[in-house]
Order: structure tokens, then sequence, then C-alpha cells
């Protein structure tokens, strides 16, 4: 399977489409009342779970792109990068506006006292930073340095899968999948990833 130079806009065009699917079907859904009375819960969940599910994508596109001989694949990777800080950006601001209300000092004491959301707010700032410093711009300022940054998105991929995990009131079999699958995606780097622990202690140490 070989993805030629004309045919990647038409899968940028495709992976754009699908993405924006589910924020259309919310569009229409909450309108319909296809959520309880109650919706904020449910909104969270769905934001959520598709910032997660867009994460584990952009970390397959690198294994898949191997398996296939294909490094074109590699360019769309931002894309779906940018779409997964998209919908964990609009799972922050649920919980902002419509949970919390902008009360911002219950928010503040909600980041410091629940686990499971400190894990969250940590998450989300490490997607913001990569997502500034994304382009080919930053690339060129920061170098070297580029790759290291971008590879705390590893860090992200564990703690949102737990962040789910602890957040929800019952059933584990979904976050255990998405666990399972992260822990595999990480697994695959272990060689890079245990090569860039070491490099950053030993820039530590200095």
């Amino acid at each position: 399977m070989k993805l030629t130079p004309r045919a990647l806009p038409w899968l940028k065009a495709a992976l754009h489409c699908a993405a924006a699917m589910p924020l259309l079907w919310l569009l229409w859904a909450v309108p319909a009342g296809r959520f309880s009375a109650d919706p904020v819960p449910e909104l969270l969940q769905f934001l959520g779970g598709w910032a997660l599910r867009l994460l584990l994508l952009t970390l397959c596109v690198s294994p898949l792109a191997r398996w296939w001989k294909n490094g074109a694949l590699i360019r769309v990777r931002r894309l779906l990068g940018l779409w997964c800080f998209a919908y964990a950006s609009l799972h922050l601001g649920v919980w902002l506006l419509l949970d919390l209300q902008l009360a911002w000092g219950q928010i503040g004491a909600e980041i410091i006292e629940r686990g499971f959301i400190t894990l969250g707010m940590l998450s989300w700032l490490i997607l913001l930073l990569l997502a500034v410093t994304s382009t080919r711009g930053w690339q060129r300022r920061l170098g070297r340095h580029w790759q290291g940054l971008h590879n705390w998105v590893y860090l992200s991929a564990l703690l949102i899968p737990i962040h789910f995990w602890w957040g929800v009131k019952s059933g584990w079999m979904e976050p255990a999948l998405y666990l399972a699958l992260s822990l595999s995606l990480l697994w695959w780097r272990r060689e890079k990833l245990t090569r860039w622990l070491q490099r950053t202690y030993q820039t530590r140490r200095l």
C-alpha cells in the first residue's frame, strides 16, 4: 500500500471529515434530546473519549508507516494530533463552563484535590504545548530539541487512559482496553523511549 503525493491531500481531507463527524453528530444530538436531562457528564465522556481515540490513532501512524513501508503516512500525524487537542479542549471547556460554571476557586480546588483531574490538566497542558509547537516554524526554532519536546506525547498517552479509568463511575472494560492499547503502542517504542529517558536524565545531571 503506497501513498502517493497526489493521494495525500485526499487522505487528509477524508481524515478531517472523519474527525469532524462526531462534532456534527453532537450538534444534532443535543437539540434532538439524545442525551439525558443532565447531559454534562455524557458530554464530558463523549468529548474526552474522542480525544483519547484520536491520540491513540496518532500514535498508530508510525507503526503503520513502518509496516506498510510508507513514510508519507507520517504527514497525517500532525492533523490527527491537532484534532485530538481540539477534542481535549472542548472536553476541558465543557468542564469549566457547564460543569463548574467558571467558579475559579472550585476549579483550583478540584485540580489540586482530585487526582484524576490533576492528570487530565497535566495531559491537556502537554497537548497544548505540542499543538503550539507543531508548526514548521517552531520546528526550525527548536532544532534538535523539537523532537525531545514532542516525545512528551508519550506521557500523555499514559496519563489520559488513567484519567479516563479513574474518572468513570461504572464499567472498567472500555478504559482498560484503551490503557492496554496505549501500553502496547508505548512498548512498540520502548527502545526509543529508553534512549530519550537516558538523554533526559543525562541532560539534567549536567
